[in-house]
C-alpha cells in the first residue's frame, strides 16, 4: 500500500511539505450534480425563486468556497489562484455544476475546483429546500487535472 502523503512516519496527520516541489502551472476540473424535482428546475428556469437567482448565487458561492478551501480543508495548502471559473446548468433532471481552477505553485487547483463545486451545488440545496424535500447531491468529482513545467 502506497504510503499517505498527510501522515508521517507515526500515522500522524501533517500538512504536506512542497517546498522542494517546482513551481507549474496546475489546473483541475470538477462536476457535480443535484437531482430537483420538474418544479424546482421550472421556478429555477423562470427565476422565480423568492432567494433569488439560483444558478447566479450558486456560481458566486463556488467561486468563494475555491478561493477559501484552506480554511475548509484542515491540511489543504493556501495558493494564489489565478481563475476560478464555475457554471451551472439546468437539465431535465436537476441541475449540473463545472468548476475550471487555475494557479501557478508548487500545488494546488484539485481540492479548489473540488470545493467549488461542492459549494455550488449545497447552495442550490439550500436556496431551494423551502419546495423541494427530495433533492440529492451526487456525482462529484475531479474530471481532468493538468500540470505543466513552467520554463
Amino acid at each position: 500500500m502506497a504510503n499517505l502523503s498527510h501522515t508521517d512516519e507515526n500515522g500522524k496527520a501533517r500538512m504536506v511539505d512542497t517546498s522542494e516541489k517546482s513551481i507549474q502551472k496546475r489546473t483541475a476540473t470538477a462536476s457535480g450534480f443535484i437531482v430537483l424535482s420538474p418544479d424546482t428546475i421550472s421556478i429555477i428556469t423562470e427565476n422565480m425563486m423568492k432567494k433569488g437567482d439560483v444558478l447566479t448565487v450558486a456560481e458566486v458561492a463556488g467561486i468563494q468556497a475555491a478561493k477559501k478551501c484552506s480554511d475548509l480543508v484542515p491540511l489543504c495548502h493556501n495558493i494564489t489562484l489565478e481563475h476560478v471559473g464555475v457554471t451551472l446548468k439546468t437539465t431535465e433532471r436537476g441541475v449540473t455544476a463545472r468548476s475550471e481552477v487555475s494557479c501557478v505553485g508548487r500545488t494546488g487547483a484539485e481540492m479548489e475546483a473540488l470545493t467549488a463545486v461542492s459549494v455550488a451545488l449545497l447552495t442550490v440545496y439550500d436556496m431551494c429546500k423551502a419546495v423541494d424535500k427530495t433533492m440529492i447531491i451526487s456525482d462529484i468529482h475531479l474530471e481532468k487535472k493538468e500540470k505543466h513545467d513552467i520554463a
